[in-house]
């Protein structure tokens, strides 16, 4: 899969091709060249007009981009891949107002919004997030209202001259402020250290420190994703599938095409039909029907057999099976209608042979002392069976040894141990894979431009002037020294050398994970490799486990995010300098926003956090957080994972993780066209990551919902599937992120959830062993299990 940089083929047809030479999402044959399906050969003026063409392929014929060939096409016209064709426009009118204060006004409301009541909401259980897709949905009619109200007076300010209302509310204007939304959805990580250092470590400090730590941590990420764009953003095989959806919704909101169309169904049409259909449904499985959420019935016909509840049990169990009827569930690791089927199958295949197979071995064979716990559980336990009490082994915030030894080791469930093992495997994989098969890549992207770029989109985006990468830079010192600030001012027991190393965790991995997510649209995450350098660096500091954490972690992951948003922008041809601003100052008004949220709710509302607080505001997330750094900080990975602990073999996946990649290199090399260049070890390591909490369910029915579209569709029927895909997966998460909201609002939050119904269809789950959380081995009364002596 090598290409000496010097046998670079002249043509465009072969240079498109050699620039895609490592992408399983672009098929080459022989003649170099199979990347068009036959009826769009020839230019396509817009998203309207490419719709009215693929009429032609709705016959059913074979006319995947992978079956058909068309060597006469001019790559310059349109996208190399079928999916972002089929939700891209590859047109744009530079004139189009952007800059406007109907953008500002709903951007910035919609920020102040969305961070405070995401805020809110996830001190509660249950809970409610509102999405950025809701805010997209709900922005089109507020802007056409700011329309229709505002003045069209022009205003000059300081020779500027603007107006209220420059005409039509159009689609970038629309973008803009769904990436603000967008910006400030996912919250700010940094509040949970200060809501753990209050409950656990009993330290309230100033608004200032608080203040100071939140905007470090989300402004840093942001700085090294406009670094990185040349290689994460500006090249097309950077896919970015997730923001495909919002593209398809985009266009479909704003196009006024084809309400007739042939007599065919129009996207809008559809798109609105899908929607009020998956509202509507959701109502059964999330509040009237909840057991049609998980529809384990074999544990329902044998709710005392531990080892049928144990195998095909949701809740504690390996959630062996394949039918649920609740979208949530089948798109909890993403929706399934936008990640390639490939990678969805390197998922499936992990899932099988890890948590179907091996687990169920080592479980009853009693490895790691397991039969005395349930197979799949996230939290920790001591040796009686207890969730273990990690605030009995420290005092005054520090690790004591000898409380430890008077307690407990720590223990956790098989399927949480595996995951601790692919995580390990998933951080070697990574840097190897990328290395085989990216380093000419990314040596050639490190000496290109925006210029260089044969992609349309690219060379539409050269009609703006592009952020300088000091813009970005600078942004990135004032957050690192704002940094060191918040560590040194304040005694968080976290040194600077500290502080940069757990930056340059984030900076190594960003790239590598970026063109894996961007490729796969599945993330490798940094949690547990951060965990484990700190807790071996800075043994007996939970304070400043946490917050190096937050720095190794969410700053990769906070830089993804923006990443993706600059995708968002590169295909909607949103000028950069404009995405810079809205960028940053949605981020930076999120940040006053959430702190002094959470500020009031503790000044506020009695209990809070506490595990019988009476509005349900318990705060699980902090009190994960808080056990964490307990756990890492405090006890630390060296009784873990050191030789001769009880977890050590699983630290073997490191070494699994970086040879595993080598054979199936040299061999997708040796066989080009076979399905070993569709294994991908770093996906196989981490796409199962989310369990537990989640269960094999969430994979199983992910994959076959992928297989039905992705597959069987997009091959049959790619008409069908270029038109209405992408339209079907938005109004699929929007139907259930506004029926999520209206339950929460309506049904379960008022009266203390007295609203809630209990019958036998909402209540039959929790009958079950697996809803008890029944372990293969229950312990008498006072007895113990696993090592008689620790230290």
């Amino acid at each position: 899969m090598d290409v000496d940089e010097q046998q670079q083929p002249s043509s465009l047809h072969h240079r498109v091709a050699y620039q895609h030479l490592n992408d399983p999402n672009y098929v080459i044959d022989e003649h170099v060249v199979r990347a068009y399906p036959l009826q769009q050969a020839g230019p396509s003026t817009s998203f309207e007009t490419r719709s009215k063409t693929d009429k032609n392929s709705d016959d059913g014929a074979e006319t995947d981009s992978r079956f058909a060939m068309e060597y006469d096409i001019d790559f310059e016209d349109d996208s190399p891949y079928p999916e972002v064709r089929a939700a891209v426009a590859n047109t744009d009118d530079p004139t189009m107002p952007t800059n406007t204060f109907r953008m500002w006004f709903l951007g910035l409301i919609f920020t102040v919004l969305i961070a405070g009541l995401n805020q809110f909401f996830s001190m509660r259980y249950p809970s409610v997030q509102i999405t950025a897709l809701v805010a997209q949905l709900v922005a089109l009619p507020a802007g056409k209202l700011l329309e229709k109200v505002l003045p069209r007076a022009h205003i000059t300010t300081f020779g500027y001259t603007w107006s209220l209302n420059p005409g039509p509310f159009n689609i970038k204007e629309h973008t803009l402020i769904t990436v603000m939304a967008n910006v400030v959805a996912g919250g700010a990580y940094a509040t949970d250290i200060i809501a753990a250092q209050k409950i656990y470590y009993n330290q309230h400090w100033s608004a200032a420190y608080q203040l100071l730590l939140v905007i470090s941590t989300q402004m840093v990420g942001f700085s090294l994703a406009g670094v990185c764009r040349r290689f994460l953003v500006w090249p097309s095989s950077m896919i970015w599938p997730a923001t495909l959806v919002n593209t398809a919704l985009f266009n479909t909101l704003h196009s006024t095409y084809g309400r007739e169309e042939d007599g065919r169904t129009s996207r809008e049409r559809f798109f609105t039909i899908a929607f009020i259909a998956s509202a509507a449904w959701y109502f059964l499985p999330g509040y009237l029907f909840t057991a049609l959420s998980n529809f384990t019935w074999v544990c329902w016909i044998a709710p005392d057999n531990l080892v049928v509840n144990a195998l095909f049990g949701y809740q504690n169990g390996l959630g062996m099976g394949f039918v649920t009827f609740d979208w949530a569930m089948v798109a909890y690791n993403g929706s399934p209608l936008v990640t390639p089927f490939w990678a969805e199958l390197n998922v499936f295949g992990a899932l099988v042979v890890v948590y179907w197979i091996i687990a169920p071995i080592l479980y009853y064979n009693n490895v790691f002392f397991a039969k005395y716990m349930p197979i799949s559980h996230i939290g920790a336990f001591d040796n009686l069976g207890n969730d273990y009490n990690a605030t009995r082994v420290i005092t005054d915030g520090v690790f004591d040894p000898e409380l430890y030894k008077e307690y407990s080791p720590l223990y956790i469930s098989m399927t949480f141990a595996l995951s601790y093992g692919l995580s390990f495997g998933a951080l070697t994989s990574t840097v190897v894979h990328t290395w085989l098969w990216y380093r000419h890549d990314i040596a050639r992207q490190f000496r290109s431009s925006m210029k260089d770029e044969t992609d349309v989109h690219s060379r539409l985006m050269l009609a703006y002037p592009e952020v300088p990468h000091w813009w970005y830079v600078a942004l990135g010192l004032i957050a690192f020294a704002l940094g060191i600030v918040t560590i040194e001012v304040w005694d968080t027991k976290l040194p600077v050398w500290a502080y940069l190393v757990s930056l340059m965790i984030s900076i190594v991995y960003l790239v590598p994970v970026g063109m894996i997510q961007a490729i796969t649209n599945q993330q490798v995450g940094l949690n547990v490799i951060t965990e484990l350098i700190v807790g071996y660096m800075l043994p007996g500091r939970p304070v400043a486990m946490m917050i190096f954490k937050t720095f190794g972690y969410i700053t990769m992951t906070q830089a993804l995010a923006f990443v993706s948003d600059l995708k968002l922008g590169h295909y909607m041809k949103v000028p950069p300098r404009l995405m810079y601003l809205s960028q940053v100052i949605a981020s930076l008004v999120s940040c006053f926003v959430v702190v002094g949220v959470q500020a009031w709710m503790f000044e506020n509302i009695p209990d809070l956090c506490h595990k019988h607080q009476s509005n349900k505001f318990t705060c699980p997330g902090v009190r994960v957080f808080g056990t964490a750094s307990l756990i890492w900080g405090g006890i630390g990975p060296a009784r873990t994972f050191n030789p001769g602990q009880i977890y050590y073999p699983l630290t073997f996946c490191f070494l699994i993780g970086a040879i595993l990649p080598i054979p199936l290199y040299f061999l997708a090399r040796r066989y080009p066209h076979s399905w070993f260049k569709y294994v991908n070890v770093p996906v196989i390591f981490t796409g199962t990551g989310n369990m537990p909490p989640a269960t094999g369910i969430n994979y199983s029915s992910w994959v076959m919902v992928g297989f039905i579209f992705q597959y069987w569709i997009r091959r049959r029927n790619f008409g069908w599937w270029s038109r209405y895909n992408y339209i079907l997966s938005a109004a699929l998460d929007s139907g259930v992120a506004v029926a999520t909201i209206l339950i929460f609002f309506c049904l379960q939050f008022p009266q203390r959830g007295a609203l809630e119904l209990h019958w036998w269809g909402n209540d039959i789950s929790n009958r079950t062993a697996d809803g008890k959380g029944t372990p293969h081995i229950s312990l008498e009364s006072g007895k113990t299990f696993g090592y008689a002596t620790w230290n």
